[in-house]
């Protein structure tokens, strides 16, 4: 009898797990992103080699690390619409300091501090002023870039001073087992970013926020300073990507990260991010952005017009917004 209930606890207790697994956005683009790569794989001659590979993980990291920050504000049920014009405006601090002749050290200090002030602007304005998360952050997105015109005469910036070097392998290096130095930054970022939403009282803030805010408030979670705090890390998510970003590329110019904002919100809902707020993880945020460079990479290999990437990303974000609603008709109640 001992033996037969104990295998009947554990095949419930193996289909509940999969019920939970399969009622996971992220579990179903995991499952995309799968299927796309066997599918390239057969389909063409170049997309399993190993540089191919090597630039798709490089090149989607980006995204993903501003991904990362974008989850948190969503998960809060707000929106940061100024990141790609802060990761330019904090990539070209970064070239300006160092090409004046300062330290990589004072440059990345500058630039990342940069980021945090931004991110407390927007914060302050949202929470303690009570302006929209979209016109905050959309005024933002168009001062950010003017900044880093100013800041550069909008010229392009690609001699970065004594530790030039030290930027270039910073972000173009493969310091660990040969793995890309950008991906390496970003499975750390993921893990932090993960342990901190699962496991601590901020965690805990920004989905009881994203919940319920009035219930928030009245049970003494501070969401005044969460906001402000939560718009301070998606602004240092886009600082640390500008960061690794230009030394990736080896110059700055003022249309870089134009239109990113758009690919980190995408990424993150098709990654399981619920825009009304209260849904998200780490790991969903770099498996919605691995299916957008996918997606990207797929369409010049198979000969399709790069024009196209549009439609098949703004398909991805309806069916995953449909996925989500689909999810909420069945639950009771």
């Amino acid at each position: 009898m001992d033996i037969q209930f104990d295998d009947r606890v554990k095949q419930r207790s193996t289909s509940d797990a999969l019920v939970w697994l399969a009622s996971r956005q992220a579990f179903w683009v995991l499952l995309a992103v799968i299927f796309a790569c066997i599918f390239l794989s057969f389909a063409t001659n170049s997309f399993a080699t190993s540089n191919n590979l090597f630039n798709v993980a490089r090149n989607f990291t980006f995204v993903a690390v501003i991904a990362l920050g974008m989850t948190i504000v969503i998960i809060t049920g707000g929106i940061d619409l100024s990141v790609g014009s802060v990761l330019c405006l904090c990539s070209m601090v970064l070239a300006v300091v160092m090409h004046a002749g300062y330290s990589i050290e004072i440059g990345i200090a500058a630039s990342l501090g940069t980021a945090l002030v931004v991110g407390a602007f927007n914060g302050i304005l949202i929470a303690y002023l009570g302006m929209p998360p979209f016109v905050v952050t959309l005024g933002m997105l168009s001062i950010a870039r003017s900044l880093a015109m100013v800041l550069s005469n909008n010229t392009v910036v690609f001699q970065f001073g004594p530790d030039h070097d030290k930027l270039l392998a910073l972000g173009g290096g493969a310091w660990l087992f040969g793995i890309s130095n950008p991906v390496f930054y970003m499975l750390v970022l993921a893990i932090l970013t993960g342990v901190v939403l699962r496991w601590t009282k901020f965690g805990r803030y920004v989905f009881a926020i994203g919940g319920n805010e009035r219930a928030a408030i009245a049970t003494g979670v501070p969401v005044r300073r969460m906001k402000v705090a939560v718009y301070m890390v998606s602004a240092l998510s886009a600082g640390i990507a500008g960061v690794i970003q230009t030394g990736w590329l080896g110059a700055v110019t003022t249309n870089l990260g134009t239109g990113m904002e758009l690919q980190v919100i995408a990424a993150a809902v098709i990654g399981g991010a619920n825009l009304a707020g209260g849904v998200g993880t780490a790991f969903g945020a770099l498996i919605g952005s691995a299916l957008i460079e996918v997606i990207r990479n797929s369409l010049g290999l198979l000969g399709i017009n790069a024009f196209w990437q549009g439609v098949f990303v703004g398909s991805f974000i309806i069916i995953a917004v449909a996925f989500d609603r689909l999810r909420n008709f069945r639950q009771p109640g």
